[in-house]
């Protein structure tokens, strides 16, 4: 499978079939150009903008949202329940956090998580091959409470997102850095090309470029 960070918390899974699943595609607001790539399915975490631009897919894919288990392309999708913020959703809405069965790896999307994980939470996302956190602060969790949900889930490959790369991005997250600074090693790629054999046996975080 090929993963592709294409901005903020959107990425785009290749299966080795040639599924091709979206994560949260955003607007223009956010700064990056827009992820309008033709994929199978795309995942919505929550309503907001930056995390639901679903119009600017061409194509007709397949749109995931909200909790439970969803089927799409072949491929199993599951949806756990969580909040935007720390007051149960009451400042900024409802969260989904979507685990994604994509050639026998899970891959975690948290969307924009406001709060640590429930351990009710963390038994039905279950095991995480692959997390993709929110680091920037602000609308999600920090860089040291995201540091505490990898604790949590305790994935293979750790692919930090929503944080603001550089001057294009206007939102008022933080950068990548402090998050980075809590793990002793940091790989950076273009692009990332795994299968369940190359997974590392101790939690490592990968930093992907803009693609």
């Amino acid at each position: 499978m090929r993963i592709e960070w294409k901005g903020h918390a959107s990425f785009l899974l290749i299966s080795s079939k040639g599924v091709r699943v979206l994560t949260d595609p955003f607007d223009q607001y956010v700064g990056y150009p827009l992820p309008n790539v033709e994929v199978d399915v795309a995942t919505v975490s929550h309503q907001h903008g930056d995390h639901n631009y679903v119009d600017s897919l061409p194509g007709k894919p397949v749109i995931i949202e909200g909790a439970g288990e969803h089927e799409a392309a072949g491929i199993v999708i599951k949806g756990v329940a969580t909040c935007h913020d720390t007051e149960q959703g009451k400042k900024r809405g409802k969260n989904t956090v979507f685990v994604i069965n994509l050639d026998g790896l899970n891959i975690c999307h948290l969307g924009d998580l406001g709060h640590l994980l429930t351990s009710q939470q963390v038994s039905d996302i279950g095991q995480v091959d692959v997390l993709f956190v929110p680091v920037g602060g602000f609308y999600t969790i920090d860089a040291k409470q995201a540091y505490e949900v990898v604790q949590q889930l305790r994935p293979a490959l750790v692919l930090p997102m929503h944080y603001k790369l550089d001057k294009r991005v206007t939102l008022p997250i933080a950068p990548v850095d402090e998050f980075l600074g809590l793990f002793p090693r940091v790989e950076k790629k273009s692009f990332l090309d795994i299968d369940k054999s190359s997974l590392p046996g101790k939690t490592e975080v990968v930093l992907l470029e803009l693609r």
